[in-house]
């Protein structure tokens, strides 16, 4: 039974501490829609998902009058397009080709995003594969719903390094060639990507998953943030007992939520993603957290032991409340869409440096970060090699979304709006890396990966 005061908390938590449910995501596959004619393929996709998930929007709606819980986005993740297109698609702008249905569909149905123009390539790259990521700078700058990532490492095959080389170019490509280079924050690198993930930009349909899954992502670090409120000066204990008991309630939201749109729709439930996941709007901050537990401001000493605490209590709480908890789960920290994240960065607080050892414990990795339009692309991959790196060795999910604003240097803003937020341009260091970059081939797996 669900008790008066359990229902009166949740009023609060979504009254006067913005929870909501961030995404309610459909994944579908595609691999019954391959073709070797481009346009029968086009058409058997655009089929696909319109008839698949005509209904997640109505749906969406419907759970959000019932419970009056929010409901922010409602999203579709696809099989990597690399593998979809293999046998049709000859040339990137054949590629470009299906981006733009993918689009079309994405806007007939409805929902704000499609993720999974992707390809995965951690240990080699079909030509197929190679064709969709030089695809994906134009791809990003003609289509709106459309997100890209990439997989270029795991624990288990190393790092190609071929693959971070190209990336660090296609982000330079794909910032001078969008307005204001917001194709950049459609377009995520991984190590060790989730199948089952429904944030974007980082979303896609594994191929090990069945026809269609209904996952859900929550978020409510407003939440977290006003229970720390009551025991700002408590011992650890209880500090993590605070976190681990709010963390299952709002998980509880999103394991309620997830079950009836799966019955609604009659898709199966995959997972819940418990992941604590900003916005620009004051009092939804996972810098505040930090800052609650104890930090001057996010950056300063004592800052990645903070987020540590945080991410394992997040999980421990969480993984009690649903009966599958997957995707990336825990706590992100994209700079743009954290506004304690913003602050820290513009006063000096936060650097590039100090983010990167905060990526070894969080649920991502450099998210949203803003950097000089005049980064050179082999700067660019050695950043993303660092961080694929930290994800392979530590047997985690790493990512990188960075945007060389164009035209912009260290200490400008930059605005995207609405969930995107504002990005202050972060310096990077300026000594160079291409004779690493330009090695071939790829870091070989680490010793603890030959587990079997």
């Amino acid at each position: 039974m669900i008790s008066s005061i359990e229902v009166n908390e949740t009023n609060k938590m979504i009254q006067q501490e913005n929870l909501d449910v961030r995404t309610i995501t459909m994944g579908i596959s595609l691999l019954n829609c391959i073709d070797s004619d481009l346009d029968r393929l086009c058409a058997n996709i655009y089929e696909r998902i319109t008839t698949q998930a005509r209904d997640l929007v109505k749906t969406g709606e419907e759970i959000e009058a019932k419970y009056s819980i929010p409901i922010v986005n409602k999203r579709i993740s696809v099989t990597p397009i690399a593998m979809i297109g293999g046998a049709a698609c000859k040339s990137p702008a054949d590629f470009v080709k299906i981006a733009k249905v993918l689009d079309r569909a994405a806007h007939d149905v409805g929902v704000n995003f499609l993720g999974g123009f992707s390809a995965l390539v951690s240990k080699g790259m079909t030509k197929a594969d190679e064709n969709l990521i030089k695809s994906i700078p134009e791809a990003l700058a003609c289509t709106e719903l459309v997100c890209a990532s990439v997989n270029v490492g795991s624990t288990k095959t190393g790092i190609n390094m071929d693959a971070v080389r190209l990336m660090g170019q296609i982000i330079k490509e794909a910032a001078e060639v969008s307005e204001n280079s917001i194709g950049c924050a459609k377009l995520v690198v991984f190590c060790n990507a989730p199948d089952d993930n429904p944030f974007m930009a980082g979303a896609f349909h594994g191929v090990t998953e069945a026809d269609a899954i209904i996952n859900v992502g929550v978020s409510g670090p407003g939440v977290v943030r006003a229970a720390l409120q009551e025991c700002l000066d408590s011992d650890f204990e209880e500090l993590c007992e605070t976190i681990k008991k709010t963390a299952f309630k709002i998980t509880r939201v999103g394991q309620l939520v997830a079950k009836d749109a799966s019955e609604k729709l009659g898709v199966p439930f995959g997972i819940v993603d418990l992941s604590l996941a900003p916005t620009p709007a004051v009092g939804v901050s996972v810098a505040d957290i930090l800052k609650a537990i104890g930090v001057e401001q996010a950056g300063a000493p004592g800052t990645t032991a903070a987020l540590a605490l945080l991410n394992d209590q997040v999980k421990k709480g969480g993984v009690m409340a649903s009966s599958y908890v997957g995707g990336l789960s825990g706590a992100f920290i994209p700079v743009s869409e954290d506004q304690g994240m913003i602050e820290a960065a513009q006063m000096g607080a936060l650097t590039l440096e100090k983010l990167e050892a905060m990526t070894c414990v969080c649920s991502v990795g450099l998210d949203m970060v803003v950097i000089p339009g005049d980064t050179t692309a082999a700067t660019i991959s050695g950043i993303i090699a660092d961080e694929m790196a930290i994800g392979m060795v530590n047997q985690k999910t790493t990512a990188v979304r960075l945007i060389p604003a164009t035209g912009k240097k260290a200490g400008d803003m930059v605005e995207f709006g609405g969930l995107l937020g504002s990005g202050p341009v972060m310096p990077v260091n300026t000594f160079g890396c291409a004779r690493l970059i330009n090695r071939k081939g790829r870091i070989p797996a680490p010793i603890h990966s030959f587990k079997n």
